[in-house]
């Protein structure tokens, strides 16, 4: 901002120590310091509000591309199931004015046997043939 180096602050110093006098040269350079640091708060709170209302104008700007974006797709969106839903009522109103073709009943060729189903055996049905198949010892 300013461009001040050590000798223009020590010439600044000397200065001001003549025209105001060493007795009130505290009492003013403590004063100096109090504004000069409300002037560093305040141009610190001003950047602050300045960088709030560009993040908050930034982001306006990104919600209305997406909704732009999002209308976008919901229209096409909207076009394409109006496209389809007419060719499907198309399709339906053709097949209703053709007549329905006569369902031929299919059946297995003769050459092919069919084999018989077996019932399997239960664990307790095969323990009882197992015992009924084996002879009795006498005691």
């Amino acid at each position: 901002m300013f461009d001040i180096g050590f000798t223009e602050l020590l010439v600044i110093g000397v200065v001001a120590l003549i025209v105001i006098g060493p007795e009130r040269l505290p009492r003013v350079a403590r004063t100096v310091g109090h504004l000069v640091g409300r002037l560093q708060r305040y141009v610190s709170d001003v950047k602050a509000d300045i960088n709030r209302e560009i993040e908050l104008e930034e982001l306006k700007k990104m919600r209305q591309s997406v909704e732009q974006a999002a209308s976008g797709i919901e229209s096409s969106l909207q076009a394409e199931l109006g496209k389809t839903e007419s060719e499907l009522n198309q399709a339906a109103q053709s097949l209703a004015a053709e007549p329905a073709p006569a369902l031929i009943p299919t059946s297995t060729p003769a050459s092919t046997p069919v084999p018989e189903a077996q019932p399997v055996p239960q664990p307790e049905q095969a323990a009882d043939s197992d015992r009924a198949a084996q002879p009795e010892k006498a005691a």
